[in-house]
């Protein structure tokens, strides 16, 4: 959101639980001129959805950007897996951006693009990463089928599989430390990707710029899969 707003964009904050920090990244994006506003609501829910979608459009008369972002999961092997952590998982990581388009696209009326991120994990085996990783292939299906859908109405579909980030979602792996090393030691310059590469990618994805890609999953990991 920091990203965009910088663009130019009036951005709506979707958060959940941790709303101080949402309250100081708008206070940020007012701070240096940006316009923005806070919507709270769990994308799992499709009736929080449509809630939000529809306050947005209320205050400011339809949506250009969408941006996919919230993701969850169980980190277990695959046979410890449950019916409920899977889907949890996709009804979070995958439905949610279907839930968000459908209640979206209708007040696009001026095309617009819809991004969502994905992760390696969409097409790579990562230890206990099962139920997200397949959740993470499942989203990157739905972009290709939304992009095929919406291309009429001039609305572009992409993702973003990001290499590794050190964010606080990395906190949850318990080998955290192991995860960064081996990226950094595997990774041509020898980099993490970092939160701001992600969202250079997005804004690109979601301007003018970027209007004749559509249906991609577009890897930003510093190169990392390249390398055998």
């Amino acid at each position: 959101v920091e990203r965009l707003a910088a663009a130019g964009a009036g951005v709506a904050i979707n958060y959940l639980r941790r709303t101080s920090a949402a309250e100081e990244t708008a206070k940020a994006i007012t701070a240096a001129g940006g316009t923005c506003v806070l919507a709270r609501g769990n994308v799992y829910e499709a009736e929080d959805v449509e809630r939000i979608v529809g306050d947005v459009v209320a205050l400011w008369g339809g949506i250009d950007i969408v941006v996919s972002n919230a993701a969850t999961g169980v980190l277990r092997p695959v046979v410890e897996l449950t019916r409920k952590h899977i889907q949890v998982t996709f009804d979070t990581n995958a439905l949610a951006l279907v839930e968000l388009a459908r209640a979206a696209v209708p007040h696009m009326t001026d095309g617009g693009a819809i991004v969502a991120m994905s992760s390696m994990g969409s097409v790579r085996a990562v230890p206990q990463y099962g139920a997200v990783g397949a959740s993470k292939a499942a989203l990157e299906a739905f972009v290709r089928q939304l992009a095929a859908e919406l291309g009429g109405r001039r609305i572009t579909v992409n993702a973003i599989a990001a290499g590794v980030v050190d964010t606080e979602a990395l906190d949850f792996f318990p080998s955290k430390d192991l995860i960064l090393e081996t990226t950094r030691a595997k990774t041509p310059n020898h980099t993490l990707v970092t939160p701001a590469d992600v969202a250079d990618v997005a804004a690109f994805l979601a301007s003018p710029l970027g209007r004749a890609i559509t249906g991609q999953t577009i890897v930003v990991d510093n190169g990392y899969s390249i390398i055998a």
